[in-house]
């Protein structure tokens, strides 16, 4: 028996974790969301936007809002289909018949009785009221002569008044069953004391000594211990309140029968008295609580007055949680989310599944991905637009072409041999350190520190790279068509995916080639990358490629020791181009004027030096032969990839156009492109 109870001990050491983030839980998993939220970025919703439509799906680490409030629902609809409110009026009626029967019982068995009296009683129970309160005000004055049935008779009155009682405090039903006269002298001077209470508080001559020395008499009232008078009136106002909802929910006759029955509670109106007092004060400390909502509630259990204003506060409580999760008000946060109401209503797993939509929420705006703009609006940071275009390399990597690829480039940028300069190094940078120069920097700043000892510690600022002969650059300009069929024929993401993914590889591993982004619809513009995922669609007509070449031109003339490389994605043939004021022409089927500009601007880029590639989406027949003739007349090429192919198809041709045109062959043996 003693090792079974140390057993025992030892077990109960180990109990569900409370007080704080579950230590053990596992690290939000950031990768998803920002996919998640990306691909809805670049399909024109708005960061917030986007983040709210992750939380309301879920995903991989579990349900989303939409799921827990479906199952809010599920509950509230299988509550207010299962109960009615009319248990205690049944449960009375129930009480009297039995009374009503034993006593009938006794006076057949009661062979002493005199006939005329029992006749006489025999025609009262004949002759009582329909009504089942009717009826217990009939019978208050009656003389029972069966032990049995006098004992149902009170029972009626104990129950109302446990029922009465059980509304305010939930538990009084169970607690007060079989009560002696010391616990109801005990439930009337807590009352009293509650009344004074609560007087004074709305007074404002209450005391936290006041309500300390109430709850140290009369705690065992209230299972939920409040701290503080505010607590206990806002639990005592719910209650009520749900009290009063359930009360309103009821039919005229119903109401007039349990207000007749209430004054039987324990034999005298002095419970009622008490109580609508304490309505009256609750109703004016707390006006906010819902006094005068109602529900319908058709079901076949029915419930008593207690427990039908439990079910009451719990409809309260989903109505508050499905408010909470629609994240539809001014300011809303998944924080706001009530966890312990939660656990109550659907049980623990659905609080954990919002604590984890909670800590992704966290994790998403406080990990440096998204960031509160100027205008109150959250936005990507570029950090976010980094990791997305990470997420999409990694995508492209898998289906580019060794071939394409043609070099591994974690050994971009130390293409010749070493000049004998060097530099300070920067982010990104692959070049071999300069030992000699960075640990004289470190002694050097050491000294001026005042710094003394044998240990020399380097600091990021003291480091110094070898320079290299040759340090190939490409200068690149990436034009997209941003017109209305592009929008209109679903090629918008994959455009904007092309171009975060091209952003991504050119700042994260050329780090020394320009890559200019240009989006062309009725007129172009150079946009940043952040300007660009976040574009909506444009539903202008209007195919600009003229314009686009200018802007092209100009940022190749101001890098003229780079190797231009231009690549065109587009669906259409140019409708518009830029006059001479500034101003942009349009004209359907395109105008040979059009065209002409259009030539004479991408003859100019071959003139710089520009490998031109055109990626033709769609299956247009004039489309194909304008940009096969286009790149026919400037020695380019082009590509006619699926739209689901575009990043890789694009990333292909810029690393082959840094291969063939910027390091000279490569052989057999080189490495695929890899991340």
């Amino acid at each position: 028996m003693a090792r079974a109870n140390r057993r025992l001990t030892r077990r109960s050491r180990y109990t569900p974790y409370s007080g704080g983030p579950d230590p053990l839980a596992p690290p939000v998993d950031l990768t998803e969301a920002l996919d998640a939220i990306g691909e809805d970025v670049m399909a024109g919703s708005s960061p917030e936007r986007a983040m709210r439509e992750l939380l309301r799906r879920g995903g991989r680490q579990g349900p989303g809002l939409d799921d827990l409030a479906r199952r809010v629902a599920e509950r509230r609809r299988e509550l207010t289909r299962r109960h009615n409110l009319d248990g205690t009026l049944q449960e009375v009626q129930q009480l009297l018949d039995r009374a009503v029967l034993a006593e009938r019982k006794q006076l057949v068995r009661d062979v002493d009785l005199d006939d005329g009296d029992r006749a006489l009683a025999q025609m009262q129970l004949d002759n009582l009221p329909s009504s089942p309160a009717a009826a217990v005000t009939e019978l208050n004055d009656y003389p029972w002569r069966s032990a049995e049935a006098r004992q149902d008779f009170e029972r009626i009155k104990d129950l109302l008044g446990r029922e009465l009682l059980d509304q305010r405090f939930a538990g009084m039903k169970q607690a007060l069953e079989n009560a002696s006269d010391a616990d109801r002298a005990a439930l009337d001077e807590m009352l009293t004391d509650l009344d004074e209470l609560l007087e004074a508080h709305r007074d404002g001559t209450g005391t936290q000594e006041q309500f300390d020395d109430f709850m140290a008499r009369h705690g065992d009232h209230f299972p939920e211990r409040p701290g503080t008078i505010d607590e206990l009136l806002d639990s005592l106002a719910q209650r009520a309140a749900a009290a009063q909802r359930l009360r309103n929910s009821l039919s005229a006759e119903q109401r007039a029968e349990l207000d007749a029955l209430a004054q039987q509670a324990f034999g005298s109106p002095a419970l009622m008295e008490s109580l609508g007092r304490l309505d009256e004060t609750l109703r004016s400390l707390r006006p906010g609580e819902d006094w005068g909502g109602s529900e319908r509630m058709d079901g076949g259990t029915g419930l008593g007055l207690g427990d039908g204003t439990g079910v009451l506060q719990d409809l309260a409580d989903l109505d508050a949680l499905a408010e909470q999760l629609s994240q539809s008000y001014d300011g809303s946060r998944l924080d706001d989310l009530d966890l312990d109401r939660l656990a109550r209503q659907l049980g623990p797993e659905a609080a954990v599944d919002a604590r984890t939509l909670q800590r992704l929420e966290r994790a998403l705006r406080d990990s440096g991905t998204l960031r509160r703009a100027s205008d109150g609006a959250l936005a990507l940071t570029p950090k976010a637009m980094r990791q997305l275009g990470q997420s999409l390399l990694r995508a492209v990597a898998d289906t580019v072409s060794p071939r394409q690829g043609g070099h591994d480039v974690r050994r971009s940028g130390a293409a010749g041999e070493p000049s004998g300069s060097t530099r300070a190094w920067a982010f990104g940078d692959v070049e071999p350190w300069d030992v000699t120069r960075t640990i004289t920097n470190a002694l050097t700043r050491r000294a001026a520190e005042g710094g003394t000892g044998a240990r020399v510690a380097i600091g990021i600022g003291d480091v110094e790279v070898q320079e290299t002969e040759a340090r190939t650059r490409a200068c690149v300009a990436l034009l997209v068509d941003t017109s209305f069929s592009m929008a209109m024929e679903g090629r918008w993401v994959p455009m904007k995916r092309t171009a975060l993914a091209l952003h991504t590889l050119v700042t994260s591993r050329f780090r020394g080639d320009d890559l200019q982004l240009v989006a062309f619809g009725r007129t172009a513009s150079v946009m940043e990358i952040e300007q660009l995922v976040g574009l909506d669609a444009q539903w202008d007509k209007g195919t600009n490629l003229h314009h686009a070449l200018l802007l092209a031109n100009r940022h190749f003339r101001r890098h003229p020791g780079a190797q231009p490389v231009l690549l065109v994605v587009t669906d259409g043939e140019p409708t518009s181009h830029l006059e001479a004021g500034g101003e942009a022409w349009f004209d359907y089927p395109p105008a040979p004027l059009t065209v002409a500009l259009t030539v004479r601007e991408l003859e100019v880029s071959m003139r710089l030096g520009a490998r031109t590639t055109f990626f033709r989406l769609g299956r247009d027949p004039g489309l194909a032969r304008f940009v096969d003739s286009m790149a026919a007349r400037v020695g380019g090429s082009v590509v006619a990839p699926d739209v689901d192919d575009l990043s890789s198809a694009v990333i292909g041709s810029y690393l082959g156009s840094r291969r063939n045109g910027a390091f000279g062959a490569w052989g057999a043996d080189d490495e695929p492109f890899r991340l």
